[in-house]
C-alpha cells in the first residue's frame, strides 16, 4: 500500500503486480472466469438440492456455496450471461462491448487479478497489528468527525491509492470478524470506498480536460469529505444498528486509552498484541487461499450478473434518461450550461462510473465536463463494480438502499463540485 511514482504517476505495488499479471495471462483470464462462473452456478445448484453433508461440515464451503434463492438466482444469471458474452451468441443487447462485454473483457480481468494479490496479501494486513496501531492514532480524528473507529482511515488510503474494491474487500473481512459494526461497515463501505487517483486520471482525460487534474481531484476531495459528514447522519445509514455481526453491541469503551499509556504506546501494544496472536507461515497462506476462493468464485458472478443488467438498461432503455430530469432545475439553479444534455450523465452512474464520462465528452461547455467528471467520481456507489461488490458481500446494504445513498451523494456533493466548478474553471 506505500504510495510509489511510476512513469510520473503515483499508484501502489498492489495495483501494479496486478496490471503485470493481467497483460501477462491477456485473454485466458476471460476463460477462467467464465469457467469459474459457470462451475460456482451449476456447484451452488447442486449444493441447494442435494445439501451434501461434505458441504454441511464444512462451514467455509457452506458460506460459499450455500446460499438463499436470489443469489443462486444471480449466479446462475451470471453464468448464462458471461457463456453468452464469451461466445458471443444471443442478443447484442447483453453482448456487446458497451454491456456484457465491458464487465467481461474491462472490469472482470482487473477485479481477477486484484483479487489474487489482495486476497493472499490481506492477512498481512489484517492480522499483524497495523490497523490497530494506525487505528488507536486516528481514533481522535475519525470519531469525532464521522463517528467512524481510527481503523477506518486505513480502508479509505487503501481505497484511494489502489482500487475502491480493495478497500470494500478490506471492510467486509473487518465486519465478518467483529472490528466493525453493521453501521460502521455499511458507513464505510459505501462512503470511503473512494475512486483511486489512477481511475480519476482516467475520467478527467476521457473529458478532455487533463490539464486541471490537480483542481479537479482536489475539489473530488472536498466534496468527498463533505458527502462523509453529512450522508451518514441521513436515513438509510442512519437507521442501521450499532451492533456486530453477532448482533452483540458495540462497546463504548473499546477506544479509550488507559490512563497508564499514551496514544502512541497504547497503539503499539494493541499492535504487538494482535501480531502474537497470529499462527504460522501455514495458517496465514491458508487464510490467503480462503480469501482469493472468496472473492473470485463468491463475488465476480455477482458483478457479472448485476453490472451486465445495469449496462443494458442503461445503454438500451431510457430509464436513466427520466430519473434525470428531475435534476434539471437544479443544475439550471446551479448555473450548469447545456443541463439538459448533463441531467442524463447523471443518474447513469448508478450503473457504471464511467458511463457518465463517456456521454460528457461529447457536451460543448468545460465547466459542464468538469461538473459531470467530478460528480460521477464522487457518487461513489456504481453496479457495475462497487454496488455488487457489496451486494455480494456480508457489509448490510441492499440493492435499493444502495440507490438511495448514490441519489443522496449526488445531491449532496453536487452544490459543492458546482462551486469548485466557477471558481476553476
Amino acid at each position: 500500500m506505500t504510495p510509489i511514482s511510476i512513469d510520473g504517476a503515483i499508484t501502489i505495488p498492489i495495483a501494479i503486480v496486478s496490471k503485470a499479471l493481467q497483460s501477462q495471462m491477456g485473454s485466458t483470464i476471460q476463460l477462467i472466469v467464465t469457467a469459474i462462473v459457470v462451475l460456482m452456478a451449476i456447484a451452488s445448484v447442486l449444493t441447494k438440492l442435494l445439501n451434501p453433508q461434505f458441504i454441511r461440515k464444512n462451514h467455509f464451503l457452506r458460506t460459499l456455496l450455500k446460499v438463499n434463492l436470489f443469489w443462486l438466482t444471480t449466479r446462475v444469471l451470471g453464468a448464462i450471461f458471461i457463456v453468452m458474452v464469451y461466445l458471443q451468441i444471443g442478443p447484442e443487447a447483453i453482448t456487446s462491448s458497451a454491456t456484457g462485454g465491458l464487465v467481461l473483457n474491462d472490469l472482470v480481468p482487473v477485479l481477477f487479478s486484484v483479487f489474487i494479490f489482495a486476497g493472499m496479501l490481506l492477512p498481512l494486513l489484517l492480522n499483524f497489528g497495523l490497523l490497530e496501531f494506525f487505528g488507536t492514532l486516528l481514533t481522535k480524528i475519525m470519531r469525532p468527525i464521522f463517528n467512524l473507529p481510527g481503523r477506518s482511515a486505513i480502508d479509505c488510503m487503501a481505497s484511494w491509492l489502489g482500487d475502491g474494491s480493495v478497500g470494500i474487500l478490506m471492510t467486509n473481512k473487518q465486519y465478518e470478524t467483529r472490528f466493525y459494526t453493521e453501521r460502521e461497515a455499511a458507513v464505510i463501505g459505501t462512503t470511503f470506498s473512494a475512486v483511486s487517483i489512477t481511475f480519476s486520471l482516467v475520467v478527467i482525460s476521457q473529458v478532455k480536460l487533463e490539464h486541471l487534474f490537480v483542481p479537479f481531484y482536489l475539489t473530488v476531495c472536498l466534496a468527498g469529505i463533505v458527502a462523509a459528514i453529512i450522508v451518514p447522519k441521513l436515513p438509510p445509514l442512519s437507521w442501521k444498528k450499532d451492533t456486530y455481526i453477532d448482533n452483540t453491541p458495540r462497546h463504548e469503551d473499546d477506544e479509550s486509552v488507559p490512563g497508564n499509556h499514551g496514544v502512541m504506546s497504547w497503539g503499539f501494544e494493541q499492535a504487538m498484541q494482535r501480531a502474537s496472536a497470529v499462527g504460522g507461515v501455514k495458517q496465514v497462506l491458508v487464510e490467503g487461499v480462503k480469501n482469493v476462493v472468496d472473492m473470485i468464485f463468491g463475488v465476480i458472478p455477482v458483478v457479472m450478473a448485476i453490472g451486465t443488467v445495469a449496462l443494458v438498461l442503461a445503454e438500451h432503455t431510457p430509464l436513466f434518461n427520466y430519473l434525470g430530469m428531475p435534476f434539471i432545475p437544479l443544475l439550471e439553479l446551479l448555473q450548469i450550461p447545456e443541463a439538459s444534455e448533463a441531467s442524463k450523465t447523471i443518474v447513469v452512474g448508478f450503473a457504471d462510473m464511467f458511463i457518465p464520462s463517456i456521454l460528457a465528452s461529447s457536451i460543448e461547455s468545460d465547466l459542464t465536463r468538469f461538473v459531470i467528471a467530478a460528480l460521477s467520481v464522487t457518487q461513489l456507489i456504481y453496479m457495475s463494480e462497487v454496488g455488487a461488490l457489496l451486494i455480494g458481500s456480508k457489509i448490510p446494504v441492499n440493492f435499493f438502499e444502495l440507490f438511495v445513498i448514490f441519489i443522496l451523494r449526488t445531491l449532496v456533493t453536487l452544490p459543492v463540485i458546482a462551486l469548485m466548478g466557477h471558481l476553476l474553471v
